[in-house]
């Protein structure tokens, strides 16, 4: 099997400012991103109880919404899934639309369909797996 290609993506806007340019132009500036597009999920920390929001790549299957808790190919997961894991109501905004949500993994069972998915909007989710020896999860995100 080949060496999935990694794409190095443009930067400029990420974390902190994504999420405050995303909220103040209402998506205009920062839904897509690297020509892919991008909700902000909000989550409540599973220590401090605060709401805390990640600009997130996504997808759609059917109804539900799509992220992937790769941080990059990292050694362990990220904040944000962590914290669904340990309380799965959420809430995404897409553009100007807020949709509470509750999130939960992937089965094994639905996993590779759902990961081909995610890999035709954002390729180097192949790359980041290879990265790491962790399973990167993905999360459902169903509308509720």
């Amino acid at each position: 099997m080949n060496e999935p290609e990694y794409r190095p993506p443009d930067l400029s806007l990420v974390g902190a400012g994504h999420v405050a340019r995303y909220r103040e132009t209402d998506g205009e500036v920062g839904y897509v991103w690297n020509g892919t597009n991008i909700l902000l999920l909000t989550t409540t920390g599973r220590k401090s109880g605060r709401p805390r929001t990640s600009a997130l790549i996504y997808g759609r299957d059917g109804a539900d919404y799509l992220v992937v808790a790769s941080a990059g190919g990292a050694a362990t997961h990220p904040a944000w899934y962590l914290n669904l894991r340990a309380n799965p109501v959420a809430e995404v905004q897409i553009k100007a639309e807020r949709v509470r949500v509750t999130a939960r993994t992937a089965t094994a069972a639905e996993r590779p369909r759902l990961w081909q998915l995610a890999t035709e909007y954002w390729p180097n989710y192949d790359v980041y797996q290879s990265r790491t020896s962790r399973v990167i999860p993905l999360v459902v995100l169903t509308p509720s």
